[in-house]
């Protein structure tokens, strides 16, 4: 059971305080019946609850995709720098979001944003052998040796980082390194590139699992996931 405030400032339909002059003005419905007091107990998962005529979908958790630009921080806070949190639009903003797998300060491209610690538990465990797809410019075309050293495994300042998948595919701008992983250490592509000789200019993480980045979001932009796109993170 829940408190009826405590409900709706957690599906960021307003704050706890905003929660009780809608009562009193008998402009929210539980089950259809007028709320008596903000401190009204309910059932989450099975009351329907309406506000000035709306009916509240009610959301446990809350999964975001954020297409993350550089010179922002994957923190929930920070008292110098901007976070990803501080992008989040006022209706996508609630308790408890944290960044699920974090990217550098000036790597760009797929955030996963939610409140869900399990389901990011289980994304970042190595056990899980979520891959993460990277799009690298880097210093110089990546050659077989290299390819052949991410597929073994680096071992690089007295840390090894487990076997990754490397290629590079040609474009018109030029050509581009692509790496999946499936560890998140601190700073690893960027590592990776520099054990075999390399320099990573730029990275943009393009897919967790199978959830690639949407395109169509600009930059710094946000959505919510659907269900078939969080059950992809894990394919």
């Amino acid at each position: 059971m829940e408190r009826l405030d405590k409900f709706l400032s957690s599906q960021n339909v307003c704050t706890r305080k905003e929660a009780a002059r809608l009562v009193k003005k008998g402009m929210v419905l539980v089950d259809g019946i007028p709320a008596l007091s903000p401190e009204q107990k309910l059932e989450p998962e099975k009351a329907c609850v309406m506000v000035e005529g709306k009916e509240i979908a009610y959301r446990k958790y809350l999964y975001l995709m954020m297409n993350k630009p550089a010179g922002v921080l994957s923190a929930t806070e920070d008292k110098r720098h901007k976070t990803v949190l501080d992008l989040l639009p006022p209706e996508l903003s609630r308790r408890g979001l944290f960044p699920a797998g974090r990217l550098d300060k000036d790597t760009t491209g797929l955030l996963l944003i939610t409140d869900d610690g399990e389901l990011a538990h289980k994304m970042l465990s190595p056990k899980s052998h979520v891959y993460k797809r990277y799009e690298a410019v880097t210093l110089r075309p990546v050659s077989r040796k290299d390819i052949e050293a991410f597929s073994n495994g680096i071992s690089e300042g007295g840390q090894t980082f487990a076997p990754a998948r490397l290629w590079q595919e040609e474009r018109q701008d030029g050509p581009r390194a692509l790496v999946e992983v499936r560890e998140g250490k601190f700073h690893q592509v960027k590592r990776m590139f520099e054990a075999v000789g390399n320099q990573v200019l730029s990275l943009k993480r393009l897919k967790i699992g199978a959830l690639a980045l949407d395109e169509t979001l600009g930059i710094g932009e946000v959505r919510v996931l659907t269900e078939n796109e969080i059950i992809q993170i894990f394919q």
